[in-house]
């Protein structure tokens, strides 16, 4: 095998977990300025941690045996916290992400049904026309060009959203709606004190207030969107097959009852706000590492080629495309879209030898759980082989979740991970993306995981020498 084959292991950066325990006043900042700095060395060594903080009494759980209790098993025990709450209802409304209770339940068996096997597969051309079109605009400009693979990451997933959800058009600019939402994670996503203490929402809140143009956008567009396509309906008009119909026409299975326009505006809101989001991210983590890691990014040029071939992207090429999906499952496993949720117990309970009384809170962090010294080998370094079918066996189902599980477990999970697996494919097929000289990467938590300050690459086009190197996937898994 070729020396760049064999390459030292690369470690992405990550915020150094810290020996003691913040004070009061350097909690805040930290909470404020980015959450990923106040974990401490024992949080990642350490199955379960518990103590008292500005928060309360707070119990750190890493053990996947105590996570499935919690998420799962028990899972009517524990609701989303205030805080959630509070951060994420002025922007996402009552949607599927904050609703709680029967709204919840009611929400999501409407719902449900839109995100089946069947209909997340027939979004697949939409998908690979929105990666080409991205694709076919690097390549006109000049090579060596610098974007920022962030805020194309952004596009591209609002493009998709544009030709699954709404594919009669966004009634405004989509790059604006694309920096309306980078403005709202980076404004809301700053978790207040006054959140943390529980203040009255009638006290104003300085993110909330940067926030508000962004919110107000969201709802116009979002309104533009379903007064003309009901408009559409009630003429009697053929009207498209995609999310915003199936959500206006949608009906609990259970009760026949239909969603409310603020349910259906709501959750429009959620699938552009926090599901293209995510994928973004992921994607854009993706790109990052490997363009940090040559032999990784070499073995996705040689499964793209030799799946591929020389003809078009099909659906059932996503099935062979294992180590591109080893890659982006790696990508959110160092840096999850969602590092942190947490839960409040209703009654009191029991988790092993633990008592957990009622009103605590217990907090799940992703990024945490993903890098715990128990649970993964060389949690800290870049290896898309421990995601290939193989390896993937011996992870515990409650050791990984970049979304989530038991009941509340993601609902987009399929839509994002089919749309992630498309765009890079698609990108590694045709361009390579190297990070910008001088740019220092630095995650930070923002409600999901963002690049600081955004992640300027420069693209240009695959050269024929590009996957030359022999070895291929297989060789790599047994080394």
């Amino acid at each position: 095998m070729s020396d760049t084959l064999e390459a030292p292991l690369f470690r992405p950066p990550h915020p150094e977990p810290r020996t003691e325990p913040l004070g009061m006043l350097a909690f805040l900042r930290a909470v404020r300025e980015n959450p990923l700095t106040m974990w401490m060395h024992t949080h990642f060594e350490e199955p379960i941690v518990t103590g008292e903080g500005a928060l309360g009494r707070m119990t750190v759980v890493n053990d996947p045996a105590a996570i499935r209790h919690i998420l799962l098993d028990n899972a009517a025990n524990y609701r989303k916290d205030d805080l959630q709450i509070r951060i994420l209802a002025p922007g996402l409304g009552r949607g599927l992400v904050t609703a709680e209770g029967e709204e919840w339940r009611l929400q999501r068996r409407t719902l449900a049904p839109l995100f089946t096997p069947r209909t997340v597969a027939s979004f697949f051309p939409a998908m690979v026309e929105a990666a080409e079109r991205l694709v076919r605009r690097w390549q006109r400009r000049p090579d060596g060009r610098v974007v920022d693979a962030a805020l194309e990451m952004t596009r591209v997933t609002l493009d998709v959203l544009e030709r699954t959800i709404f594919t009669q058009g966004v009634p405004k600019d989509p790059d604006a709606l694309g920096r309306a939402i980078t403005r709202y994670f980076n404004s809301l996503g700053r978790v207040d004190p006054l959140d943390i203490f529980g203040f009255p929402d009638w006290i104003p809140r300085i993110g909330r207030l940067r926030a508000r143009p962004s919110i107000e956008f969201f709802e116009e567009t979002v309104n533009e969107l379903i007064d003309a396509r009901k408009a559409l309906l009630a003429r009697g008009e053929p009207a498209p097959r995609d999310l915003l119909t199936l959500l206006l026409e949608a009906a609990d299975p259970e009760t026949g009852k239909g969603l409310s326009d603020i349910e259906v505006r709501t959750n429009i809101v959620t699938f552009i706000g926090a599901g293209h989001e995510t994928t973004a991210n992921a994607l854009s983590w993706a790109l990052y590492l490997l363009s940090q890691d040559e032999r990784a990014r070499i073995l996705v040029e040689q499964e793209v080629d030799e799946v591929l071939g020389a003809g078009p992207l099909e659906p059932r090429h996503l099935e062979r495309l294992v180590y591109t999906r080893a890659v982006i499952d790696e990508a959110i496993r160092l840096y999850p879209p969602a590092p942190y949720m947490s839960r409040t117990a209703l009654q009191d309970d029991r988790i092993g030898s633990l008592d957990i009384p009622a009103g605590s809170m217990v907090a799940i962090s992703p990024y945490v759980l993903h890098r715990h010294r128990r649970l993964w080998e060389e949690p800290d370094a870049f290896r898309p082989e421990r995601f290939l079918p193989e390896a993937r066996g011996k992870i515990d189902r409650f050791a990984y979740l970049p979304f989530g599980a038991g009941p509340r477990v993601c609902i987009g999970a399929s839509f994002s991970l089919q749309e992630a697996v498309i765009v890079l494919a698609t990108i590694a097929r045709a361009v390579r993306l190297d990070l910008a000289e001088g740019h220092v990467v630095e995650p930070v938590q923002r409600v999901t995981l963002r690049p600081r300050g955004g992640l300027p690459m420069r693209v240009a086009p695959r050269s024929p020498q590009a996957a030359q190197h022999k070895g291929g996937v297989e060789a790599v898994a047994e080394t």
